[in-house]
């Protein structure tokens, strides 16, 4: 009397209703695997572009080389007079069984793939694979307003099915190199300028690049270098709605480099006609300065004590 632990097993999924379904494909007591259509595998393609390409939107020809479905055989893997035999390595169930102790393991045959059938004359064209490599020319429309990580979803442009199933996609991953003038943050356009410094200092009108070419930007009469202007629907187009971002102006006034005499001259008269008053940031520094300087000395004067 030993006790048979796959029947008891057995017994006991039978009393819940199980019908054993699970025991028999853990003990080897599946079905034999049946040969059925497969999907191709989903692909991938990094496509590299110019800012300017994502803020205009652009279509781009590619040339992938892809797995495509045998067309001699309609992705079957075997010559149109082949037959199918059943595996003798697994005898037909596409698995191999091994046994330890009460426990048996089931892989997928190496010889048949898992199908339990071998087929005697495979296809001359993709070697019995079902599937062929070609290089096949693709139109990408991007649309405008894409970033870097977008993806571009093409139905049925991946790989080839096998077995008469359909083809898998592709998925185009956009890279979007940077723009030596315009920074994006997320559909707002971020731009520095210098201005001229009286400009800075008087106000006026300068003319400022955009996205979509050279606009009008009034400056205040004492704009600051860091100074941050808005300029409203002058960024980018989301292209899942119609909604437009902004674009947004930080300026730094830039001194002039070459002085002649009179420029100079007049500097002079202009540095004599202003006072401390006019530079509150200049005074709030040395106070600051100067505070520091006598905290510094009371330290020392301890110390030294």
């Amino acid at each position: 009397g030993g006790v048979d632990l796959e029947e008891a097993l057995r017994t006991f999924m039978g009393t819940f209703g199980g019908g054993g379904s699970i025991f028999d494909d853990f003990f080897g007591g599946g079905g034999r695997t049946h040969e059925t259509a497969t999907r191709g595998a989903d692909l991938r393609f990094d496509l590299e572009i110019e800012f300017v390409e994502a803020v205009l939107g652009i279509e781009k020809t590619v040339t992938l080389p892809i797995q495509k479905t045998c067309e001699q055989c309609n992705g079957a893997g075997a010559d149109r007079d082949s037959k199918r035999e059943s595996c003798k390595q697994c005898g037909g169930s596409g698995m191999i069984v091994s046994s330890t102790g009460f426990f048996q393991m089931r892989q997928s045959c190496s010889i048949c793939g898992g199908t339990g059938q071998v087929i005697t004359k495979p296809c001359a064209s993709c070697a019995g694979s079902g599937l062929v490599k070609e290089r096949q020319k693709l139109n990408l429309k991007i649309p405008p307003g894409v970033e870097t990580g977008s993806r571009l979803r093409l139905s049925g442009k991946g790989e080839g099915g096998v077995r008469g199933g359909p083809p898998g996609d592709l998925y185009v991953v956009i890279h979007v190199r940077e723009s030596q003038l315009f920074k994006r943050q997320d559909l707002d356009i971020v731009c520095e300028i210098a201005v001229p410094f009286h400009i800075a200092a008087l106000g006026g009108e300068v003319e400022i690049p955009t996205i979509h070419g050279f606009a009008k930007l009034k400056i205040p009469a004492g704009s600051e270098t860091g100074a941050i202007f808005r300029l409203r629907g002058k960024g980018l187009p989301d292209p899942r709605s119609s909604h437009t971002g902004d674009q947004h102006i930080q300026i730094h006034a830039e001194t002039p480099k070459k002085l002649n005499g009179k420029m100079k001259a007049l500097l002079e008269q202009f540095n004599d006609a202003t006072g401390e008053s006019q530079y509150p940031e200049v005074r709030k520094t040395r106070k600051l300065a100067e505070q520091f300087y006598r905290e510094k000395k009371t330290r020392e004067s301890s110390s030294a004590k």
